[in-house]
């Protein structure tokens, strides 16, 4: 059985311990990197897990993802009173062919991700902006004590 290998891994080119191995007797009888002449992750149907960051305020709760080389229109954002889907997909621009390449690290492809929130979030108050390759989310909290008085109309 094959080990998937993290959205981390494939960002940063990381290596397991037994990969890395491998890896070192084919780059020492090959003088360009085995990345070079194929991208492992081009062509892959399966989703890259993308990483965030989710921390809370009083009053809200906030997502930050890193999504560098997406365009806003390539992100699809899906909230729930109780999670977030962020999902998109990082197109490459096909200036260079394969045989160009002496080292290929960068990820290209779809992505996705689900947080399941610690509170339910007002859906309608919700804000999602996009500043230098990094999604902010902003997911106001449900006020479960606001209490609102209804008047009693009479026929």
């Amino acid at each position: 059985m094959q080990n998937r290998r993290s959205f981390f891994e494939r960002l940063t080119g990381a290596v397991r311990l037994d990969e890395d191995t491998e890896r070192m007797g084919e780059e020492q009888s090959n003088l360009k990197s085995p990345l070079a002449k194929t991208n492992p992750f081009e062509n892959s149907e399966e989703e890259a897990q993308l990483t965030v960051d989710v921390y809370q305020t009083p009053s809200e709760i906030i997502i930050k993802a890193m999504v560098a080389g997406v365009k806003p229109d390539d992100l699809d954002v899906l909230i729930t009173r109780d999670s977030v889907t962020i999902r998109g997909k990082r197109s490459e621009d096909r200036t260079v062919s394969n045989d160009e390449y002496f080292h290929r690290e960068l990820y290209w492809g779809s992505f996705a991700r689900t947080i399941n929130l610690p509170e339910e979030i007002e859906v309608d108050g919700a804000e999602a902006l996009e500043k230098h390759g990094m999604l902010v989310l902003h997911l106001p909290k449900l006020d479960k004590n606001r209490q609102a008085k209804l008047r009693v109309k009479g026929n």
